[in-house]
C-alpha cells in the first residue's frame, strides 16, 4: 500500500473524519419528520428563515422559488428528509447544501453585506425548524411533555451539527434558545418582500410541468382553479402554523374564525392520517429508512 507524502515524511497521519450522527431511530423527529401531515408546516418555516434580512436577500436575489417553486420545493424537502433518515448520507448531503450556499453573498435589506453561510444568518435558517414543529405538532400530532420539548430540541441540535454549525453557533439548551428566539423576533426579524410574497393568494404561481401527458394537458385547463386555491391554502398553513408572536411580528391577521377552521382541519388530519398505511403515511425516504430500521431490529 502506498503511503501519503506526510506520512512518508514522518508527520503523523490525519485523523479519518467523523461525521456528526443523524437523529436516532425512534427519536421524536424520526417519528414526525417523514409524515404527511409534516409538509404543512413547511411553508410556515420557511416564510420565517426568509423573514431575517440577509436570508431574505439571499433568496429574492439567488432563489428559484419563483421560476421553479415545484422543483425547488421537492429538492429541498429531499434535503430535509435526508437530514432526518439519511444515515451515513446525512452528513454528505449537510456538505452538499453548505457548497451549493458557498458563493451566495450581497447586501441584505438593511445594508449590511452579508454571506448566506455566516452564522448568523445560516443558524436562523435552521433554528426556525424547532418552533414551527414544536407549535404546529400540537395541531397535527400531539401536543409534547417537557421531556419530549427537550428532546426534540436536542434532536434539532444534531440537525445543526449536519449542517455544519458549531455548537457555538446555537444555543445548547431549550432555555438558551427561547431568549435567543425573543432576541431575533425584537431585533431581526421583518417581514422581507419575500415573506410577503409566501402568504399572498395573488402571487404568480407557474404550473408544474409534470406528470404523463393526460396529467399535463388536465393541469394546463385546471390550472386556474388549482393556482387560486393552492394559493389560498398555503397562506392559510403558513399563518396558522406559525407561532403568534412571529405572526404579530410580521403583520399577519389571524382571526378567531380562521383559528377554529385550522382546528377542525387539523383534527380531521389528526384522526385520519394514522389509519393510513405506511406507503402512503410516510414519505419514500422516511418510508425506507423505517423500513431497513425495522429489518436491523429483526
Amino acid at each position: 500500500m502506498e503511503r501519503t507524502a506526510d506520512h512518508a515524511s514522518g508527520s503523523r497521519p490525519a485523523r479519518p473524519r467523523t461525521d456528526p450522527e443523524p437523529p436516532p431511530p425512534g427519536g421524536v423527529l424520526w417519528t414526525t419528520a417523514g409524515d404527511i401531515r409534516s409538509l404543512l408546516s413547511l411553508p410556515a418555516a420557511f416564510t420565517l428563515q426568509v423573514a431575517h434580512p440577509a436570508v431574505g436577500a439571499g433568496v429574492d436575489q439567488y432563489s428559484v422559488f419563483r421560476t421553479d417553486p415545484w422543483g425547488r420545493g421537492e429538492r429541498s424537502l429531499r434535503s430535509v428528509q435526508l437530514w432526518v433518515y439519511g444515515g451515513e448520507a446525512a452528513a454528505e448531503e449537510g456538505r452538499r447544501v453548505r457548497r451549493v450556499h458557498k458563493e451566495i453573498q450581497g447586501t441584505d435589506t438593511r445594508g449590511r453585506r452579508y454571506h448566506s453561510l455566516d452564522p448568523a444568518c445560516y443558524a436562523w435558517v435552521h433554528a426556525t425548524g424547532f418552533p414551527i414543529a414544536l407549535y404546529s405538532g400540537r395541531y397535527l400530532f400531539r401536543r409534547l411533555t417537557p421531556a419530549q420539548e427537550r428532546q426534540l430540541y436536542r434532536e434539532w441540535l444534531q440537525v445543526g451539527r449536519i449542517l455544519g454549525l458549531h455548537d457555538r453557533d446555537m444555543p445548547q439548551t431549550i432555555e438558551e434558545y427561547w431568549v435567543y428566539w425573543r432576541r431575533m423576533l425584537a431585533e431581526e426579524i421583518e417581514p422581507t418582500r419575500v415573506a410577503r410574497e409566501l402568504v399572498a393568494t395573488d402571487a404568480p404561481l407557474p404550473r408544474p410541468e409534470t406528470g404523463s401527458l393526460p396529467v399535463r394537458l388536465l393541469l394546463r385547463l385546471t390550472w386556474p382553479l388549482l393556482r387560486t386555491a393552492f394559493l389560498r391554502l398555503r397562506a392559510f398553513v403558513t399563518v396558522g402554523y406559525m407561532p403568534p408572536e412571529a405572526r404579530a411580528v410580521l403583520g399577519l391577521e389571524w382571526s378567531p374564525a380562521q383559528e377554529r377552521r385550522l382546528r377542525w382541519f387539523s383534527t380531521a388530519l389528526r384522526l385520519l392520517v394514522p389509519m393510513l398505511p405506511e406507503r402512503l403515511r410516510y414519505l419514500p425516504i422516511a418510508r425506507a429508512a423505517r423500513a431497513r430500521w425495522r429489518a436491523a431490529a429483526r
